[in-house]
C-alpha cells in the first residue's frame, strides 16, 4: 500500500519541481550556524584553488586573467545557487581552453561572448527538455579522447612560457607548435624555464607530503616573491596584461551582427556540449563521493544562466570543475551555499589584492597548467581503455587524435558518431534468429552453390509450417537481413510462425522490416502468425499495419496457441 502510494505522489508531482535548486529545497529543511561555518571554510579553501586556476586557464585561452575571475566569480555563484547539485561547483576549466582560444582567435573577444550566451540558451533549452539524461549516456571513450586530446593541447601550448621561448605569433596547432620549439631550442631562457621547473617540483612535493595545502597558491606567491627578490628578467602578468581591474565590469552586450551567428553556431554547440557533459560528470563524481543524487536537468539549466550571465558580464563558458567540487567536499561544504561562498570569497580578493597579481610570472602560471593538463589527460584510464575491445579502442583513438590534430567540433561530433556505430554493430550481433543465423553479417558470395545456404530449421510441426524466434532489440542497424530470411523460406511454407518473445523494443525502421515481411509472405499466399509480442513493439507494429493496409497480423498470446492456430489453417487448405 505504502509503495502505491508513494508511486501515485511522484506521478502527481508537477513537472517544475524538477528545476527546483537544490539550495531552496535543502534551505527549507533549515539551515544552522553549525551549516555556515562548515559551507564558509569549504568555500573559502576552493576560492584559494579556484583564484590561481580562474587566471591561468584564461590566458591560456587567449584571454586576460581577470576575464577567468570574472567568470569564476559570476558563474561560480549562479552554477551553485541555481544548480541541481548539493556540491557543485562552477567556474573556467580546462576542458574549454581550446575552443575559446580558437573562437577568439577566429571572431574576436566579442565572438566568444556572443558565442558563450548562445550556448548558454542552448543548456537552458536542453534542461527543460530533459536532456540532461541522454547526456549521461556518452560514451566514455569519446570522454577520455577529448579530455586527454585537450590536455595534450594544454600541455603543448604551455611550453612557449615554461622555457621562455619569448615566440610571438606561434601555430595554433600541436604540430605547428612542436615544428617551433624544435627549430628554436637555443632561444630557451634558462631563468624562465628554472623558475618554472622549480614551481612545478614545489606542486608536486606539496600534493605528495602536504597534499591539503593549497599548492597552486603558494607556488605562485613564492614564485613572485623570488622574481621580486632577485629582480629576475622574466615575463609576469603586469608585464604582459597591465593592472587587474579591481571592480566587477557592467553587464553589457558586445556589438555584433546576426549575420556573425551562423559562424558561431558550431562553437556555441560545442562550448554547451563540453558544459554539459563536464558539469553533469562532476555531479556523478560528487554524488559518488558522498551518497547523495543530483537534478540532472536543473543543473543543465543553471550552467545554462550562468554561462549567459558570464556572457553579459564578460566572462568566458563555465561549467562544474571536478577537482574544485571534490575540494569542496573534502573541505567540509554542506550546501550549495558553499559555492556561493567561494564566488564571494573571490570577489573579495579580487577588490582587495588584485595590484599584487601583476608580480605573477607567466612560468609559474604555465607549471600550474603543466599540472592540470596532467589531471586532464586520465593517463591511467585512457591506458586501461586502451585494453578495451577493438570498437571502443578505434572510437578512442579517433576521438584523440582528432581532438589533437584537425578540431574539437569534429573529433566530438565523429567520436559520437563512431561509438554509436560501434554500439549498432554491438546490437546487431546481439539480434539473432533462433537458429543463429545472424541479421548482421559481410557481403554473400554470389558464386557459392545456393543451395548450401537453404534455411530448413527443425520445429517439430508438419511439413508447410515454419517458426523463427528474433532474440534481442530490433532497430534499424539489425534488419538487413530479414527479407534474406523470407528469400530463404521454402516456396511450400503455407504458415510462417515469428516468435517475438525475446524482442523488447523494436523502432519504426524495425517495425517497417516486419511490416514489409508480413505484405511479402502475404502475397505469396503465407500467412505469418506473430507470437509472444512484449505489449510496446506490438502496438508500434500493429499501429504500422494498420495505416498501412487495414492490418494484416495473425497474433498469438503463446507459441502453443500459435502452433495450433497454425495447424488450424493449414488443415483448411484442400
Amino acid at each position: 500500500m505504502y509503495q502505491n502510494d508513494k508511486a501515485k505522489t511522484a506521478k502527481s508531482a508537477p513537472t517544475w519541481h524538477l528545476f527546483v535548486p537544490k539550495l531552496y529545497t535543502l534551505l527549507r529543511l533549515g539551515y544552522s550556524w553549525t551549516d555556515l561555518r562548515h559551507d564558509a571554510i569549504a568555500g573559502l579553501t576552493v576560492a584559494i584553488v579556484a583564484l590561481p586556476l580562474a587566471m591561468a586557464l584564461a590566458i591560456a585561452s587567449g584571454a586576460t586573467p581577470d576575464k577567468g575571475l570574472i567568470t569564476a566569480i559570476i558563474a561560480g555563484f549562479l552554477i551553485s545557487a541555481l544548480g541541481g547539485s548539493r556540491f557543485q561547483i562552477g567556474g573556467p576549466t580546462g576542458a574549454f581552453v581550446v575552443v575559446v582560444f580558437d573562437v577568439i582567435n577566429r571572431h574576436g573577444y566579442d565572438g566568444l561572448i556572443v558565442s558563450t550566451i548562445m550556448a548558454g540558451f542552448m543548456l537552458v533549452i536542453a534542461g527543460l527538455m530533459r536532456l540532461g539524461t541522454f547526456i549521461k549516456y556518452i560514451p566514455q571513450p569519446v570522454v577520455t579522447g577529448f579530455t586527454s586530446g585537450i590536455a595534450v593541447i594544454i600541455f603543448s601550448s604551455q611550453l612557449n612560457a615554461f622555457f621562455g621561448f619569448g615566440i610571438d605569433g606561434l601555430s595554433a596547432n600541436v604540430i605547428g607548435e612542436w615544428t617551433t620549439y624544435l627549430s628554436s631550442l637555443s632561444r630557451i631562457d634558462p631563468i624562465t624555464s628554472g623558475l618554472a621547473a622549480a614551481t612545478l617540483a614545489l606542486i608536486i612535493l606539496m600534493r605528495v607530503y602536504m597534499p591539503k595545502a593549497p599548492g597552486f597558491l603558494v607556488a605562485l606567491m613564492l614564485g613572485a616573491v623570488i622574481a621580486v627578490l632577485f629582480s629576475l628578467p622574466v615575463a609576469t602578468i603586469g608585464s604582459q596584461f597591465g593592472d587587474l581591474p579591481k571592480f566587477l565590469p557592467a553587464p553589457s552586450l558586445p556589438q555584433f551582427s546576426l549575420q556573425e551567428i551562423p559562424a558561431l553556431l558550431p562553437s556555441a554547440f560545442t562550448i554547451a556540449f563540453l558544459a554539459g557533459v563536464e558539469s553533469l560528470l562532476s555531479a556523478v563524481v560528487a554524488d559518488g563521493m558522498t551518497g547523495r543524487r543530483h537534478r540532472s536537468n536543473c543543473e543543465l539549466v543553471a550552467q545554462g544562466v550562468a554561462n549567459m550571465a558570464s556572457g553579459f558580464f564578460g566572462g568566458m563558458p563555465a561549467t562544474g570543475a571536478i577537482a574544485r567540487t571534490a575540494t569542496n567536499i573534502k573541505s567540509g561544504g554542506r550546501t550549495p551555499v558553499a559555492g556561493m561562498l567561494h564566488a564571494v570569497f573571490l570577489l573579495l580578493i579580487m577588490l582587495l589584492f588584485a595590484p599584487l597579481a601583476v608580480y605573477v610570472p607567466l612560468a609559474c602560471l604555465a607549471a600550474v597548467l603543466v599540472i592540470v593538463a596532467w589531471n586532464m589527460s586520465e593517463f591511467d584510464r585512457f591506458v586501461n581503455l586502451l585494453k578495451a575491445p577493438m570498437g571502443d579502442r578505434l572510437v578512442l583513438v579517433t576521438t584523440f587524435l582528432l581532438t589533437v590534430l584537425v578540431d574539437l567540433t569534429v573529433a566530438i561530433e565523429v567520436g559520437v558518431v563512431f561509438a554509436a556505430l560501434v554500439f549498432m554493430h554491438r546490437m546487431a550481433g546481439a539480434v539473432e534468429i533462433a537458429t543463429h543465423v545472424t541479421l548482421l553479417e559481410g557481403d554473400r558470395d554470389d558464386l557459392a552453390d545456393s543451395s548450401q545456404s537453404a534455411y530448413v530449421p527443425g520445429h517439430g510441426l508438419p511439413k508447410g509450417i515454419e517458426t523463427y524466434e528474433i532474440t534481442g532489440p530490433f532497430f534499424f542497424g539489425t534488419v538487413s537481413l530479414l527479407a534474406d530470411v523470407l528469400d530463404r523460406i521454402d516456396v511450400t511454407t503455407e504458415v510462417i510462425i515469428l516468435r517475438l518473445a525475446k524482442v523488447p523494443m523494436i523502432d519504426a525502421t524495425g517495425a517497417t522490416a516486419l511490416s514489409d515481411f508480413v505484405d511479402r509472405s502475404l502475397s505469396k499466399g503465407q500467412v505469418i502468425i506473430l507470437s509472444e509480442a512484449q505489449p510496446t513493439p506490438l502496438k508500434l507494429l500493429t499501429r504500422m499495419q494498420e495505416e498501412k493496409n487495414g492490418g494484416n497480423l495473425l497474433l498469438a498470446a503463446s507459441f502453443e496457441d500459435a502452433k495450433r492456430f497454425a495447424l488450424a489453417r493449414q488443415s483448411e487448405k484442400p
